[in-house]
């Protein structure tokens, strides 16, 4: 009898853990093959090849983002292969299997939860005497009825095979995402997830963890995400899995989800202490700070201490943090969104995800869903509509919101324009990000796509719109930005007025004549800071005085000094670009006010120069007799 094992995955670098935690513990018995897809396939293509694979079982793993097209595939394929049995399995269909056994007829078999054993047994019974009343956890037909048999104990996690060790993985370890456990369960019961229905959290055996994660790193492994709701739950195992990560690493990067607020300092001083750069990242769900509502979902969060870890983590510039947050959360209206957003944003997150909430099978949210005056869609993703406090243009706004969010935060495409915006220009990050978002469809824009130079064109336009101070300072940040997002030194900008070519000479020539004038922005940050007064006493958000113990200094960057590039001219004409900015652009990287940035800077961009093939810039601050070169 040969099995197939398959799901469609949200994009191709994506894989799969559930259908390999199948094949461990089923191919001793049976002849077990994976299949993936992705949701963007053609659902003839997923078929077809399904179909020259040849199979007597087919089994697919469903989540709300593939579940509906998995149902394309699995009516398609019972026309051409009506023989095959039709196993499916997963969080999307592990509730209401009911409702799922009637609409889909062409679905034999249900698994539901955790499915090792219950597979296995399921298999053996097809091959056997179809006593599918011996397999717990199994909703099944008999005749006209769906018959759902009692569920299956947890399995004993150390009894398991590692589904981590399969030859024929091996050739795409290093191109593809690898999902990783090290633990199932969640030790929360946050009613909008599905994780908070498993009582407890069980581990795997760490010296078993460790020795799965070495061969996955020995064999090419880049990226390697773990899938455990709550990574750091145990000090003692966490601490011990970073240091073993820290140790081992190889240069593959690690990515967490972690409970901030309960973790500890010891483990925050040793991560910053110790981590390499880039190595780690960690997600962080936060979703509210908006107290009666984190109360009414039971979701314990102190987030006192939990913009303290974000700090600290940040502080030591070595993790990049991507903070989480979900609208439309009961007694969450848009003014308090605004304020949990703006909350989040001011921890300053390498990422901040802006989601909306989902009404998933089985939580409790979507059981009282009556209780807040709920509208949300009928198939998955069942994203809420509007609720008692939060309306759909409410939603609607919020989505224009993120769209930008994405474009010009996530992407990190203007890092220096856009902080600069939120600090002088706007009220608040939020009012930044909502007012250019609903600008953005004012203007169409959402129906059309772009390249890199229409985001600086399309937020100049908006700025403009507005009347913006300062516009010649705030496009003196977007020539910074976009000179930064290239490889190779650009062949067009997107701004009127460039430099003569004999001004340009000129000053390339006083570049290479005084290159230990050049600073990079780092050298230029600390000449900035000697040049200020102390900072006075700042306070944490829960009041205690944060200024009074050694505070840790980030990771910088090292950057070569521009005249150790040794660069002449020729080398210059090819690899770099050059522009003069109208204000002193090291005073407003340091945090210094528009009012006193007088002056004039030399901003010089060369690239191609190191092996990240990262572009590096060096900046002069010009007076009266330079310029006049």
């Amino acid at each position: 009898m040969k099995v197939i094992l398959s799901t469609l995955n949200a994009k191709y670098i994506h894989t799969s853990l559930a259908i390999r935690c199948l094949k461990a513990y089923s191919e001793k018995d049976f002849d077990i093959e994976l299949a993936e897809y992705t949701i963007k396939d053609p659902v003839m293509n997923i078929v077809s090849d399904l179909f020259q694979r040849g199979a007597d079982v087919i089994g697919f793993s469903c989540y709300i983002w593939n579940i509906e097209e998995t149902i394309k595939v699995i009516d398609v394929l019972k026309k051409i292969m009506p023989e095959v049995k039709i196993i499916l399995g997963g969080p999307e269909v592990s509730y209401d299997t009911d409702y799922w056994m009637k609409r889909l007829p062409n679905v034999d078999f249900i698994v539901v939860g955790e499915g090792e054993e219950t597979f296995h047994q399921l298999l053996q019974e097809i091959e056997g005497t179809q006593k599918y009343h011996f397999v717990y956890g199994l909703a099944y037909r008999k005749g006209e009825e769906v018959i759902q048999m009692p569920g299956r104990p947890k399995a004993d996690l150390n009894e398991l095979p590692s589904p981590y060790r399969f030859a024929e993985d091996i050739p795409e370890l290093g191109k593809r995402v690898v999902y990783f456990e090290t633990s199932r369960g969640c030790p929360f019961s946050c009613q909008f997830c599905l994780s908070s229905i498993e009582v407890g959290v069980r581990y795997y055996d760490i010296e078993r963890t460790k020795s799965d994660i070495l061969y996955l790193i020995d064999n090419g492994a880049n990226l390697i995400k773990f899938v455990d709701r709550t990574f750091n739950i145990k000090r003692d195992y966490a601490l011990e899995m970073f240091k073993f990560l820290i140790e081992n690493h190889r240069g593959c990067v690690f990515q967490f989800e972690i409970t901030a607020d309960i973790m500890r300092p010891e483990v925050l001083d040793y991560l910053a202490e110790n981590a390499p750069p880039g190595v780690f990242r960690f997600e962080i769900g936060v979703q509210s700070t908006n107290d009666p509502t984190n109360e009414l979902v039971k979701r314990r969060q102190n987030f006192a201490k939990l913009s303290r870890t974000v700090t600290k983590v940040k502080q030591s510039g070595k993790i990049d943090q991507h903070l989480d947050l979900i609208a439309g959360l009961p007694l969450e209206d848009y003014n308090t969104f605004r304020k949990t957003f703006n909350d989040v944003f001011a921890l300053g997150p390498e990422e901040l995800q802006l989601g909306f909430l989902k009404m998933l099978r089985g939580t409790g949210l979507r059981i009282d869903a009556d209780k807040y005056n709920y509208t949300y869609m009928d198939v998955a993703p069942y994203e809420m509509l509007s609720n008692d406090v939060l309306s759909f243009a409410d939603i609607v706004r919020l989505k224009r919101l993120e769209d930008v969010l994405e474009k010009y935060w996530n992407s990190h495409r203007m890092d220096h324009t856009v902080n600069y915006l939120i600090e002088r220009e706007f009220a608040s990050a939020f009012d930044f990000f909502q007012e250019f978002g609903d600008y953005w469809e004012g203007q169409g824009w959402q129906k059309i796509g772009h390249q890199l130079e229409d985001l600086f064109t399309r937020l100049q336009s908006f700025l403009e719109s507005r009347g913006t101070k300062r516009m010649d300072m705030v496009l003196g940040l977007m020539k910074l930005d976009y000179f930064l997002n290239h490889k190779y030194k650009p062949r067009k900008i997107w701004w009127e007025h460039a430099l003569e070519k004999d001004d340009w000479s000129s000053y390339m020539k006083m570049a290479l004549q005084h290159p230990d004038a050049l600073l990079s922005p780092v050298v230029a940050d600390f000449v900035a800071d000697a040049t200020q007064t102390a900072a006075p006493t700042s306070h944490a958000t829960d009041g205690h005085s944060v200024s009074d113990s050694p505070q840790p200094q980030p990771y910088r960057e090292v950057i070569p000094s521009f005249a150790s590039l040794k660069l002449g001219e020729k080398e210059l004409q090819k690899h770099a670009v050059l522009d003069i900015l109208p204000f002193r652009l090291d005073h407003i990287l340091s945090g210094g006010s528009p009012l006193t940035a007088e002056g004039r800077t030399l901003l010089l961009v060369v690239y191609q120069q190191n092996e990240q093939q990262k572009p590096l810039y060096y900046i002069m601050p010009i007076g009266k007799e330079i310029a006049a070169i």
